[in-house]
């Protein structure tokens, strides 16, 4: 040992001694701050999320079922407020509560399904298909009503015996209001009055849409003009009569199949997709371009034509 190193111990000793002899001792170490419990939400707690501005922008996903972007609740996507808005402008626009009894005004009710008189000329079709009507302008369809109950739709139910819960009555044999040359080469039982929906029968062979009941259920059911709903209203409209309910009808299709209908929109960007640049005059290969969508347009007396695909393709959607 170096005489540092020895020098260096005795004071070290000294020292000791010294702060022994005075009594002196060490401050105890202040103790460690816990950490901070973390607080335990309910669950009840709101919990904030956060969205970026890309997810917050981006559509919803679309729905296939008739009326499903309007009554978004149908739907189990996610939807935007904007779309969840429409749902209550279209849904809450008619609604018959269930009251328990029969509404005193039946009579009255089922007369006007019928009283009315044609008030309007029949449409015109121009070189592509499309029907105009003088008093809606915006309104054009390219299907008759029938040459859609013709070609098959709604699964051959749609004039089927129906019981209406809001009215409390059964609604059958309405079909007989039909135009006899529209029936005339037409199986009723098949096409129109059969008890089940029969996908077979659809143009596309495949089923969509709600029935009926559950179109009366979510308030789309106007009931002083129209038990069964938006293809009844557009017969009636077709054969010439004019109802309050026409601009609520036509907005209703607009909004489908218009010029800037999310279905026919869906629609043209799948043919874009599957790089389809040709329309059939029946129709398309269902194995190319989406057979539920093309019944869906159709059950809105609308399909896909040439002029409406090229255009398509040239501008885009």
């Amino acid at each position: 040992m170096t005489s540092y190193e020895a020098q260096r111990l005795e004071n070290i000793r000294r020292n000791q001694a010294l702060i022994k002899e005075l009594g002196i001792t060490r401050a105890e170490e202040k103790p460690k701050r816990p950490a901070p419990k973390k607080r335990k939400l309910s669950h009840d707690s709101a919990r904030p999320v956060r969205v970026s501005a890309r997810i917050a922008s981006a559509p919803a996903k679309p729905s296939y079922n008739e009326d499903a972007l309007i009554k978004e609740g149908a739907s189990v996507r996610a939807v935007s407020r904007k779309r969840a808005s429409n749902t209550k402008s279209e849904a809450a626009t008619i609604t018959v509560k269930d009251t328990g009894s029969p509404p005193p005004d039946l009579d009255e009710i089922r007369a006007g399904w019928t009283a009315w008189k044609p008030v309007a000329a029949p449409p015109t079709r121009d070189e592509n298909g499309t029907f105009h009507f003088e008093s809606h302008p915006t309104f054009l369809p390219n299907k008759s009503p029938a040459e859609m109950l013709a070609e098959g739709a709604f699964g051959g139910s749609y004039y089927r015996r129906l019981y209406s819960k809001a009215l409390k009555t059964a609604i059958e044999d309405d079909w007989k209001e039909l135009p006899d040359d529209w029936l005339k080469d037409l199986n009723i039982e098949k096409y129109l009055t059969s008890p089940q929906y029969d996908p077979e029968v659809n143009k596309f062979k495949v089923k969509c849409g709600q029935s009926i009941e559950e179109w009366e259920a979510n308030g789309w059911i106007a009931h002083d003009y129209d038990v069964r709903g938006w293809f009844q209203w557009y017969i009636r409209f077709w054969l010439g009569r004019r109802c309050d309910d026409d601009d609520r009808q036509v907005g209703r299709w607009d909004r489908c199949v218009g010029r800037n209908g999310r279905w026919r929109r869906m629609l043209l960007k799948k043919y874009i997709q599957a790089g389809v640049k040709t329309v059939a005059d029946e129709g398309v290969d269902e194995e190319e371009v989406s057979p539920v969508m093309h019944q869906t347009c159709h059950h809105w007396a609308w399909e896909v034509r040439q002029d409406v695909l090229d255009e398509a393709w040239q501008h885009g959607l």
